[in-house]
């Protein structure tokens, strides 16, 4: 479904992304390596006689990607070792029913594939549909974004050493978050004052960028490198980068480290930084800390700096202390080397005491070298720390029990070292009074939700929001949270086991100039004149900045049901921002349309009755999708600016930052752009091309389609033909002064504002209209109402046909014409199924069905699937599923050819015996 919210998001990593290496199939995103069974949707379901593989290939430059390829398993399935083997639901291969004897099994790889698909489907089976946390089944966070990121590096920065710097005992640490071509980074440091630069260098070591540090209090720097060159890039995946940060105070320090990938970044929870008490020791490192999923085991890498030194020996012993409070709880001794300092192992078991102290920031991990010339570092382990944000979007859609109600809540979070959570959460548009408020895991049984913390009673029934604190998480808590496993539920009075819910998740650090740490704006259908019931709600954050120009970010869930997602194309809107009053006169602007849950960028050349719609608290930001185009969900935005003049610029483009990227480097790999007269042109793009200035070409997935521009008719008596233009315009200087051009009185001012081309046409003009993804609708003509600013479109009529083989001139055309050669008079007595104005025709695989048509659909690798009818009903494709009768047995089976299952209980058994003896028989010869 496609949607409108003034905002456009791409789901990382799934479309064109140089992130994250793995597979995207039918919607979900697999890792390298995987196997999977396809889930084509209903009716067709998943088919488990094919097994797909995400390949890993490499290209000829040696970058690794994926690649998906599958294969019907069918002829790989083993003989049952038994006279009557069945097929049991959900599986490919025939089994002997359980006490027939020995069972053979599958081949290794089945094994494999079975076990990984088995462990999904408890996830699946744990949640039944009347409790089905949708949330936590996304396959678009699977997929990344808000829950693991693209690319994950590191990077521990320790003292440089030069003949005119002395070392430091400082210490940084540095998580990066690649997507596409920008790369996040959240800096943490000790030990030395407030960074002024950040320099990145290249393998050359030359300044590749530069990031200038904004002054401030907080000891967390967060900042974006964006648009970064192909090369860099590449460097950057082979870890052939480095970091260097510096102070600007009177004692100069400087610290460097390599950036480097690390796989214990998906995982980590906790983490600690190691520094030296020594003076100018140049000593450092990290510990990246994550709990088992079920054990109380503490697994931990450590990645230090300057630890062991040139002149140690090979094998240096090291050891490894828990400490709470200078009491040694743990001791782990071990080798190391100097070329290789890592050190990874695990704590096992830990009791309650050291669960809590873990929980409060209370425990202390030390490495020490032993020898003649002992060396130290140590830090506290305390929750995993990043730039960015804690937050949930709570929808009916996603409640446990879901709904259409038109609520929203929306929720931010803050973790500190000491284990305390500090919260933020609102709703809106409930269907009755709120009597929960809970913080709770993914429910385990059937009615039976398990509520970790109620904050219920700091909720405030007058302002709809409940602000506090949480002080007392567990480590597992901790962990949970950081894992994007915890979920906040809203019961109402109405839906006492919720009426909204959502997944606490991590949303990535954008750089944008938005307020996160303050709630952000709430969107809901209870907000939509007419209010809209739906399942769907969101939140975001605006900001204006110097230049007047607006950032956004928006977060939307339960727009569409995760059953659906492999159908739905993951297009869910268009976000659009404007002013609360509905009249003709709205200042209206497209923020962009978006992929996935997720939108974010900024909005140039913003009108000065907008920035003050903004200013006074009347404008709205509303997502509108196919199912409810005049909006699914809005909320009302106040943005104080003191922008009065507004933003001054030549165009009315909106920036798209991640969809249309201007850097032509950044075009040229992107699989969906056009490249047309030497040119690269970004995918929905539109342009005048050289060759004739009467045409207007769009880009649309690789394919250039260029139309004529209908030039609108003119009420003047004298024209000019300007240069530069396809349409004459009236010349004014030359026309009669006693001659009144009609309507020009009560034109609307500003002309209409069209959404499909998202521009403002001339009053008076007519144009075909552009509706994106298709491009050009050749069909319809639009034109704008000079007197209400309104645009009326109307389909094209094509003329009745009298010859036999009517042809259409050129691809573009609406209507098809009779050639010049074949001019017969009987008439047609039916319309061609691509005419304008008959009946649409269907497109089902590579193949075409007329109105009304019915057939079996082909599926590759698996062939007919004749169980399955499909019709085509005025250019829609229906299927369905053959029904099958509710079986009451014990004991059921599929047979070859049959559709349906059917009981065993009820063959005649005089059958089986004949059916068991001729096998016997055949076993014989």
């Amino acid at each position: 479904t496609r949607s409108s919210v003034q905002l456009i998001f791409e789901t990382p990593c799934i479309i064109n992304s140089v992130c994250v290496t793995g597979c995207s199939f039918g919607g979900r995103f697999y890792s390298l390596e995987d196997t999977w069974h396809p889930d084509l949707g209903e009716p067709f379901g998943v088919m488990h006689c094919v097994q797909c593989y995400c390949e890993p290939q490499k290209s000829r430059r040696g970058k690794v990607f994926g690649k998906v390829n599958c294969k019907n398993i069918k002829q790989d399935c083993p003989d049952p070792d038994c006279d009557d083997p069945i097929l049991l639901p959900g599986h490919c291969c025939k089994t002997c029913p359980k006490g027939s004897g020995d069972r053979k099994q599958t081949d290794s790889v089945l094994d494999s594939f079975e076990y990984f698909h088995e462990k999904v489907k408890e996830k699946e089976d744990d949640l039944h549909k009347s409790y089905n946390d949708r949330s936590y089944l996304s396959s678009e966070d699977v997929a990344r974004c808000l829950v693991s990121p693209s690319a994950d590096f590191v990077a521990v920065l320790t003292g440089v050493t030069s003949s005119w710097l002395p070392s430091s005992s400082a210490v940084a640490r540095v998580r990066f978050v690649l997507t596409r071509n920008s790369l996040a980074f959240s800096i943490t440091y000790q030990r030395m004052g407030r960074p002024s630069k950040i320099v990145f260098l290249d393998s050359d070591g030359t300044t590749a960028f530069e990031y200038r540090v904004p002054k401030g209090q907080s000891d967390m720097i967060c900042g974006v490198w964006k648009n970064m060159a192909k090369p860099l890039l590449r460097q950057l995946q082979s870890e052939q980068m480095r970091i260097s940060m510096t102070t600007s105070t009177s004692r100069r320090e400087e610290v460097e480290g390599k950036i480097i990938k690390h796989r214990a970044l998906f995982a980590e929870t906790f983490s600690s930084m190691l520094t030296s008490e020594e003076e100018n020791s140049g000593m450092g490192g990290i510990a990246m800390l994550t709990l088992s999923d079920t054990e109380n085991n503490l697994h931990f890498i450590l990645i230090l700096q300057g630890l062991i030194k040139h002149k140690d020996p090979l094998l240096v012993p090291i050891r490894v202390q828990l400490v709470y409070r200078q009491h040694i709880l743990r001791e782990i001794r071990a080798n190391i080397t100097s070329h290789d300092p890592d050190f990874a192992e695990v704590l096992t078991d830990l009791n309650s005491r050291e669960l809590f102290w873990l929980s409060r920031g209370q425990l202390e991990i030390t490495v020490a070298t032993e020898g003649p010339d002992p060396r130290q570092i140590s830090g506290f382990i305390t929750g995993r720390k990043s730039c960015d944000t804690i937050q949930s979007v709570m929808s009916s859609g996603d409640a446990l029990t879901p709904g259409k109600t038109g609520g929203v809540g929306s929720a931010v979070f803050s973790l500190h070292d000491n284990g305390t959570l500090d919260y933020q959460v609102q709703v809106a548009g409930l269907s009755s009074d709120v009597v929960g408020l809970t913080i709770e895991l993914k429910p385990r049984r059937r009615n039976k939700r398990s509520v970790l913390y109620d904050l219920t009673p700091e909720y405030s029934k007058t302002t709809g929001q409940a602000v506090g604190s949480w002080s007392r998480l567990e480590a597992r808590h901790i962990h949970m949270l950081l894992q994007n496993e915890l979920f906040i539920n809203v019961a109402t009075a109405h839906s006492q086991e919720g009426e909204l819910r959502g997944q606490i998740k991590a949303l990535l650090y954008s750089g944008l100039d938005a307020p996160r740490h303050e709630l952000p704006t709430p969107l809901a259908g209870h907000f939509v004149s007419p209010p809209v019931r739906t399942g769907a709600s969101g939140h975001t954050w605006l900001s204006v900045d110097k230049q007047c120009h607006l950032h956004y970010e928006i977060v939307v869930a339960g727009l569409s049901r995760t059953d659906d997602i492999t159908v739905n194309a993951h297009l869910h809107g268009l976000a659009e921002i404007g002013e609360m009053d509905d009249s003709s006169t709205a200042h209206k602007r497209l923020l962009t349309g978006f992929y996935g849950s997720q939108a974010q960028g900024v909005l140039k050349d913003i009108s000065a009755e907008l920035l003050q719609h903004l200013d006074q608290g009347t404008a709205f930001i509303q997502v509108s999708t196919k199912m409810n185009p005049r909006g699914e969900i809005r909320g009302r935005v106040h943005v104080p600016n003191n922008c009065e003049s507004g933003t001054k610029a030549d165009t009315d483009e909106v920036e798209f930052d991640d969809v249309y990227q201007k850097d032509p480097e950044e075009l040229k790999k992107d699989p969906h752009t056009c490249f047309f007269e030497n040119q690269h042109h970004a995918h929905g793009s539109r342009w005048t091309p050289n060759y004739d200035k009467c045409f207007s070409c769009s880009c649309q997935k690789r394919t250039v389609i260029c139309d004529p521009v209908i030039c609108p008719v003119l009420t003047c008596s004298r024209t000019i033909q300007p240069d530069d233009k396809c349409c004459p315009v009236c010349d004014e200087k030359r026309e009669p002064k006693d001659v009144k051009a009609p309507d020009r009185v009560e034109e609307h001012p500003e002309g209409c504002y069209f959404e499909g081309d998202q521009k403002m046409h001339a009053p008076g003009t007519t144009w075909h209209p552009f509706v994106p993804p298709f491009g050009y609708i050749k069909c319809a003509v639009c034109t704008c109402k000079g007197s209400t600013g309104e645009v009326h479109c109307e389909k094209v009529t094509c003329p009745a046909l009298t010859c036999s083989q009517p042809v259409r001139r050129n691809p573009s055309d609406c209507c098809k014409e009779c050639p010049e050669e074949d001019r017969t008079p009987a008439g047609l007595e039916h319309s061609d199924m691509m005419q304008a104005d008959g009946p649409r025709h269907c497109k089902f695989g590579k193949n075409y069905y007329q109105n009304s048509d019915s057939w079996h659909p082909w599926v590759p690798l698996v062939g007919e699937m004749k169980c399955i009818n499909c019709w085509c009903d005025h250019g829609v494709t229906k299927c369905q599923r053959k029904q099958c009768p509710i079986l009451t047995c014990s004991n059921i089976t599929r047979t070859d050819g049959s559709c349906c299952p059917e009981c065993v209980d009820d063959r005649d058994d005089d059958d089986l015996m004949m059916k068991a003896s001729d096998k016997r028989r055949t076993l014989r010869h």
